[in-house]
């Protein structure tokens, strides 16, 4: 019998399956806690997290919306009817908009783009023309901002008044404006409250620190770690202001960033994974990369098969075989990893690979030459055979070097190409490592195999 913890889970999915209204559905919610509302929403279905946000009221979908990964939301969102999505859309900051609207197809946000009103449109449109990672896909447009002329007096009325909804809004600042969007100045809120009442804004204000819609997520990291503050006006030519960036946005989209790397990394291709989605995208979004990676590992293969006879007569290099290439790609994956960091940072750009080569074939040299030591004299301890010991540490030694080599330049090359060198580099690393240290191994063992049999 499940537990009192597990019952509302129960009856919110029966709920969804027989039809439930609306009121019972949002009362089973209120009994979660929130952090349970979260798992119980990821254990539901697709089918049922769609009915479950149309049938809630908007408000609260929004909610639930902005705690789901952007490509999820996406996912619910373009199978719902644009009917029940649009309320939701309205409902969301709108940063938060954007970056869900960005997931989906040009012709599924323009249908919901288009059931808004022409204000709300025209200010999507504006926000979606910037990339993702700049200051002005990030930034939100609901901030308070009001005319210098302003008392102190008239601004809190208005901010704790109950004519103006700041629901979406996290006032740390008031923004002085004039001619409505020109950025005079900014006010911390506590310097507003302790304020002499009759103080005009304009008087009050002190100059902000801004940022331009451009400015990059790599940058906006940077400006925050130098800046304690909650967040940053954007700022076009004219010094108009255009919204804020908040310090939670950039930490989120630095963890999304980074989480989507790891996925690519790992040969999850097509975005966010999670377990509630459709069995069949999970499985092809999997094999996308599986079905190359099995091609790749038959080609790595086929050289141990070409030394067959090699590998039957010392039996022992086959205890080696993995330990070379195993070794390798860890050195080259140390490599692939520092390259992709200065190319996060900028300290590297494609068209340094041989300065790049250069570094890491020093390391990789004197790495190769200690491992490769190591190595042998392991062998000569496990066999007693001096020459398969300068066999095993020499194949190691040669493909440490080979391996940095590669994990230092590919991202750079794959850059250049305009390709994604966090969901290539590990495969391809792998396999150029497996078969060089196959070759290396096997080779080297037949040149000397009367001496090591």
């Amino acid at each position: 019998m499940a537990n009192r913890e597990e019952q509302p889970k129960i009856e919110l999915s029966e709920l969804l399956n027989n039809g439930g209204d609306s009121d019972t559905i949002e009362a089973l919610l209120d009994q979660l806690e929130p952090s349970d509302l979260l798992h119980t929403v990821f254990t539901l279905k697709p089918e049922q997290q769609r009915a479950l946000l149309a049938i809630i009221s908007p408000n609260r979908a929004a909610t639930l919306i902005e705690e789901l990964p952007d490509g999820h939301a996406a996912d619910l969102i373009e199978e719902m009817d644009v009917e029940d999505s649009a309320p939701i859309f309205l409902e969301l900051a709108s940063d938060h908009r954007v970056d869900v609207l960005g997931e989906l197809k040009e012709d599924e946000a323009e249908a919901i783009i288009s059931h808004l009103d022409e204000e709300d449109a025209l200010e999507v449109r504006e926000l979606i023309s910037y990339a993702p990672d700049q200051a002005g896909g990030l930034m939100m447009t609901e901030f308070a901002a009001y005319p210098m002329s302003k008392t102190v007096r008239e601004v809190v009325e208005d901010l704790t008044g109950e004519e103006r909804d700041y629901t979406l809004l996290t006032v740390h600042y008031i923004y002085v404006v004039v001619r409505k969007r020109k950025l005079k100045g900014v006010i911390r809120l506590r310097d507003l409250v302790f304020a002499k009442p009759e103080m005009k804004i304009g008087d009050l204000a002190t100059p902000a620190l801004t940022v331009s819609p451009e400015t990059s997520l790599d940058d906006l990291e940077f400006f925050f770690d130098l800046h304690d503050i909650a967040a940053v006006p954007v700022m076009d030519d004219r010094q108009m202001l255009l919204g804020i960036v908040r310090r939670r946005a950039v930490l989120e989209a630095l963890t999304e960033k980074s989480e989507s790397d790891n996925l690519k990394a790992a040969g999850i291709i097509g975005g966010d994974e999670l377990r509630s989605m459709p069995v069949l995208l999970r499985s092809r979004r999997r094999l996308a990369w599986l079905s190359i990676n099995i091609l790749l590992n038959i080609l790595a293969a086929s050289v141990i098969a070409a030394y067959e006879d090699t590998l039957t007569a010392v039996i022992a290099l086959a205890v080696f075989l993995p330990i070379v290439s195993d070794m390798s790609g860890c050195s080259g994956n140390q490599a692939v990893a520092v390259s992709m960091r200065e190319l996060t940072l900028g300290a590297a750009l494609p068209r340094d690979v041989f300065r790049v080569w250069r570094k890491e074939a020093i390391v990789g040299l004197l790495n190769g030459i200690a491992l490769g030591t190591l190595l042998g004299l392991a062998a000569w301890a496990w066999k007693g055979n001096a020459v398969l010991a300068l066999v095993v540490g020499s194949a190691l030694a040669i493909n440490t070097l080979v391996a940095m080599s590669i994990g230092g330049t590919v991202p750079l090359i794959l850059k250049r190409f305009k390709l994604d060198p966090a969901v290539a580099s590990g495969p391809l690393l792998t396999t150029a490592t497996d078969m060089c240290g196959f070759f290396l191994l096997l080779s080297l063992a037949s040149m000397v195999l009367p001496a090591i049999i």
